[in-house]
């Protein structure tokens, strides 16, 4: 499908009423992983969209645009509060948190899989790997706090076991940032990846940074702060990938695009048939909007949409959230992995000087001050052993003690 041949029903973008905008919110206890996971990756593709719209607002000189863009970003304001609206009241912070982990690691699998640059599919299974763990440790918090077993969330399609330590992860900020993609050079899909789990990860750390002053007791709003500033390494690092030589008026167009191809996958693949026809709406809505996108480039800067996909339009495979067990299990053979500049390598080859070692004892000065760690030992000291949830034992044979939990691995050479 190229959804720049697609034709909208009604050219004109329509607002809905209030009632329109109160939807049926999703049983948290009958209603797939899959299904909870893609409402949490549209929320954040809507407000990924919402705040690009109004970046270019204010970095834009013609008000004629302005308005139009306006137009267009009341109408995906709406579409992120329907969205929202599929939340439940009595899914907690901690159960909509295992969604959160379970899409990082799905959807950054789904596309690692796909992924014809080698840089993009090294920063994927590197971050992979680290979200990987933050579901360990939230499932383990979540177990501690409320008696609710992840993996029943999950619905075993995601293992629930540690991977590299959160405490290995924290670097120094310069550690992070890679090298960006060439939008003329690199594949359509390449393009779409970068932008999708930029705006998956944002939204995700926007999610903790708000929600950790709400947790109920210190030890969790002290693991959201955490895995908070974890998430903003990921985000540093996947925006970072991104082509910035393009125009606004180009991005705008690669934003509505990207929209078009997520509500698309998100049809297709949803089982859930009242949440299919939101997806459908919104598909048909953003046709919308990439057409108004794609006029206003025109107009202003004399460029057709078929200049910015030179190798066509057309929709490359589509998103298809699954269980990826196999293909993680595989990606743990990087577990000792760090950042260092633009390239990640082994923890023993990094200098002894690198500033990752500088800021792991900056932050991490003290084991007993990192909740990450704190979530764990505390659990295993009630109850034994950690929580787990495994097809079968962890890959790595350093991570498989449950009755004690390894701060060492990918921080200190020789682990």
């Amino acid at each position: 499908m190229n959804p720049f041949k697609e034709m909208p029903k009604d050219g004109k973008i329509t607002y809905a009423n209030w009632n329109a905008l109160a939807v049926k919110p999703y049983d948290k206890n009958t209603t797939g992983p899959y299904t909870k996971t893609r409402v949490i990756l549209m929320n954040g593709t809507e407000f990924e969209s919402n705040w690009f719209l109004h970046h270019l607002n204010r970095h834009c000189l013609n008000n004629d645009i302005r308005r139009i863009v306006a137009e267009v970003r009341r109408q995906e304001q709406q579409q992120q509060k329907r969205i929202s609206g599929l939340k439940p009241i009595d899914e907690t912070i901690l159960e909509t948190t295992i969604g959160y982990e379970q899409l990082a690691v799905d959807l950054t699998a789904e596309m690692a899989q796909k992924e014809p640059n080698p840089v993009v599919k090294a920063q994927l299974d590197f971050a992979l790997l680290e979200d990987f763990d933050h579901l360990y440790r939230y499932a383990n918090l979540l177990d501690m706090d409320e008696g609710v077993h992840a993996e029943r969330l999950v619905g075993v399609y995601t293992e629930i076991t540690p991977a590299r330590p959160t405490i290995s992860e924290h670097r120094h900020p310069k550690d992070d940032i890679r090298r960006y993609i060439n939008s003329w050079q690199d594949s359509l899909i390449t393009r779409l990846h970068t932008g999708i789990i930029t705006a998956a990860e944002q939204q995700t750390m926007n999610y903790y940074m708000n929600i950790a002053g709400f947790y109920h007791n210190d030890l969790g709003r002290k693991l959201y702060t955490e895995i908070a500033m974890i998430e903003e390494q990921h985000v540093s690092g996947y925006g970072s990938l991104m082509d910035p030589a393009c125009t606004l008026l180009e991005c705008w167009v690669m934003h509505e695009y990207t929209e078009c191809y997520l509500y698309y996958s998100c049809y297709e693949d949803e089982s859930d048939p009242y949440i299919k026809k939101i997806w459908l709406m919104h598909f048909e809505e953003e046709l919308k909007h990439l057409k108004i996108a794609s006029d206003v480039l025109y107009k202003y800067e004399g460029r057709e949409w078929e200049q910015l996909f030179v190798g066509g339009a057309d929709f490359p495979s589509l998103i298809k959230l699954k269980s990826n067990i196999s293909y993680v299990r595989e990606v743990m053979n990087t577990v000792r992995n760090t950042g260092y500049r633009e390239t990640m390598v082994k923890i023993d080859e990094l200098p002894d000087g690198a500033d990752f070692f500088k800021y792991q004892r900056q932050v991490n000065s003290s084991v007993s001050s990192v909740a990450s760690h704190n979530v764990i030992d505390k659990y295993i000291k009630k109850n034994g052993t950690d929580y787990r949830f495994e097809t079968k034992p962890n890959p790595e044979k350093v991570l498989r003690d449950r009755k004690v939990d390894n701060t060492e691995l990918g921080r200190k050479k020789g682990v």
